[in-house]
């Protein structure tokens, strides 16, 4: 993902996650894959943003690296779909370490 849409400072994520001044709409969606997390900003002048939050509970540091690439990936592909001004969270859960990027993709998609 190129810099720009990257979320990277820990209160952009947690302004998604849980809410403050800075987004006006907050939703969620989840799979057993993935659960994510969607916020639309107040400032519409920036491009969307993602970021990853892929846990120890998925495995070590191979297995969790091997999801964050596979997410990342299928992330930056679906970055012309999202609105201007949306930040996005995506969660892995346990069950992803051991899913397909196809498996990945189709959850992302879903939610």
């Amino acid at each position: 993902l190129p810099r720009h849409h990257r979320l990277t400072r820990p209160r952009d994520f947690s302004a998604v996650l849980r809410g403050d001044g800075s987004v006006t709409r907050r939703r969620r969606a989840g799979t057993p894959l993935l659960v994510v997390h969607c916020a639309a900003r107040t400032d519409s002048s920036h491009p969307p943003r993602v970021g990853l939050v892929v846990s120890k509970a998925l495995g070590n540091s191979v297995v969790r690296h091997r999801v964050s690439r596979r997410l990342r990936h299928l992330a930056a592909s679906r970055l012309s779909t999202l609105a201007p001004s949306t930040d996005v969270v995506v969660r892995a859960t346990p069950a992803a370490a051991g899913a397909t990027s196809a498996e990945l993709g189709a959850a992302l998609d879903q939610a």
